[in-house]
């Protein structure tokens, strides 16, 4: 969003800085459990001394039962958020029996897709969905992309920013209308600067040769004469690559930014519209319902992207019609490598 020239002047004098005093932030942290001695992605169920993965507002799995996923509570202070994420993960480290959590996005030794197992949430109906879900992100894309961590960072602007900014443009049409122009603009500016942010970010240069395993075309580069890891030499971020989280199917799909009628258009066309390339899944290798439908996007958050316009949902409300009721929340951005030479991003020493 563009602001007037008087409200850019005083974020940046100084007077308008209490504008910014209430941005809010949180961050959701995935990470692989691993065996300790050999390395290989952990066949373990998910701990149960680590609570519900359905319910557990900090601690769950995200596509595998071995992929962690830790969730900080919403803050306005940066320390405190690196704090709680620190202290979700040592408290974490300390009940895993002789395993670690793989400091890398990119994956650790693995056996193939098969030993890649699905997260599990349950028998209850949101449980059963979820699972489903997973389901078809294996058989659409496979599992080996679907054990790639990463993270995702959310922030919103505090309501007295977005306030101060519409006085100053006249008060025209509604603040909520408003403040979701302003994100969409936000979002027109980061896809013109994203590249930025994965050289900066970007920390998955190699990966894993277990990974490409099964003649994958490539253009990496062994290590080493061991040739256990592979590399592309200047690389920042295979995640954010080719070899990373892409879809070939969504490639098809033109979202467009410039207001939220379109986006969320977009979107529930692509959820309603069967794609002719998942006809063909119907149950897996196990006997479970394959994929939710044989649409282009099962839901709305199969759609890949660096960056995406949020609401919180009400119970039972899905992404689109949250966003459509209230307009846009926050933002989540997706673009960013786990980063090993963290404290709370490596394998951490357990609690005391």
């Amino acid at each position: 969003m563009d602001l007037p020239l008087t409200a850019k002047y005083d974020l940046v004098s100084g007077s308008g800085k209490h504008l910014l005093a209430g941005i809010c932030r949180g961050i959701e942290k995935e990470g692989l459990r691993v065996n300790a001695s050999t390395g290989m992605l952990a066949q373990s169920p998910h701990p149960p001394t680590l609570g519900s993965a359905l319910t557990h507002p900090s601690i769950t799995t995200d596509y595998s039962e071995s992929l962690l996923e830790f969730i900080t509570p919403v803050a306005h202070d940066v320390e405190l958020t690196l704090a709680q994420l620190d202290a979700i993960h040592r408290f974490t480290a300390s009940q895993l029996n002789g395993e670690l959590i793989w400091g890398a996005s990119m994956p650790c030794i693995v056996a193939g897709d098969r030993s890649i197992p699905i997260a599990h949430y349950g028998t209850s109906n949101v449980g059963q969905m979820k699972r489903v879900y997973r389901n078809g992100l294996g058989v659409r894309y496979g599992r080996m992309m679907q054990a790639i961590a990463g993270i995702h960072y959310n922030f919103s602007m505090p309501e007295a920013f977005w306030r101060a900014a519409w006085e100053r443009e006249g008060s025209k049409g509604s603040l909520k209308d408003f403040q979701t122009a302003g994100y969409l603009g936000l979002i027109r500016n980061f896809f013109d600067r994203a590249w930025l942010l994965i050289y900066l970010l970007g920390a998955s240069p190699a990966v894993c040769a277990s990974f490409l395993a099964g003649n994958r075309e490539h253009p990496l580069v062994p290590f080493d004469a061991s040739g256990t890891s592979l590399y592309m030499p200047n690389a920042t971020s295979l995640r954010m690559g080719d070899l990373g989280y892409t879809s070939n199917a969504q490639s098809s799909l033109n979202v467009c930014y410039n207001n939220l009628e379109n986006y969320l258009a977009t979107l529930s066309s692509a959820i309603v519209t069967p794609h002719a390339d998942y006809a063909q899944f119907d149950v897996t290798e196990t006997g479970e319902q394959a994929q939710l439908n044989d649409s282009l996007l099962q839901i709305e958050n199969e759609f890949y992207s660096p960056i995406r316009p949020k609401r919180v949902a009400q119970s039972g409300e899905a992404p689109v019609i949250a966003l459509k009721r209230g307009g846009i929340e926050y933002i989540e951005i997706r673009c960013i490598d786990i980063n090993p030479f963290l404290p709370w991003e490596s394998m951490p020493r357990p609690c005391g």
